[in-house]
């Protein structure tokens, strides 16, 4: 996969997470500071559960933003097998069964999943527990990771 597009297909995807959490945010907002919702009596709460609900999306709205502006500014740089994997690499992982994955590491939006089927690529960083497993590995180097108690052993196929 063409990490240029791919960081592409990322930007896109947090462009539309953003609106979509903006719209949802201006929505609560507006059940909460409607006129017929103002409560009533102690037991009537949709006003302000209405209130926490738009304060929540907008931290989330924040949070997509500032990822979104971080990858709008990242330079994508070719894997150095002297430095090992890094921040904008594209990682093919292998677990003991042979079924591999595609990570992308990048310095937010960890979970986001960009693709469909077999090229679905997660995006992962360096704060995470397999982030920090990658940083510095190389092609056919062994990845184990500690989840839920279960040792869990992966190879690095590829890197880009």
């Amino acid at each position: 996969m063409n990490k240029t597009a791919l960081l592409a297909r990322i930007v896109e995807t947090l462009e539309h997470d953003v609106e979509v959490l903006r719209r949802a945010a201006q929505t609560a907002y507006e059940t909460a500071t409607a006129e017929e919702n103002i409560a009533e009596n102690k037991y009537d709460t949709l006003g302000l559960e209405a209130s926490y609900l738009a304060t929540g999306q907008a931290r989330r709205t924040a949070e997509i933003r500032e990822a979104l502006l971080t990858f709008q500014q990242l330079r994508p740089r070719d894997y150095d097998p002297a430095r090992g994997i890094q921040v904008s690499n594209l990682v093919t992982l292998e677990d003991e069964d042979g079924v591999q994955r595609l990570l992308f590491i990048g310095p937010e939006g960890a979970g986001l999943k960009i693709g469909e089927g077999a090229q679905q690529v997660t995006v992962i960083t360096p704060r995470s527990p397999l982030g920090q497993a990658l940083l510095g590995k190389g092609v056919d180097d062994e990845v184990r990771l500690v989840v839920a108690g279960v040792a869990q052993v992966a190879f690095v196929v590829e890197v880009v």
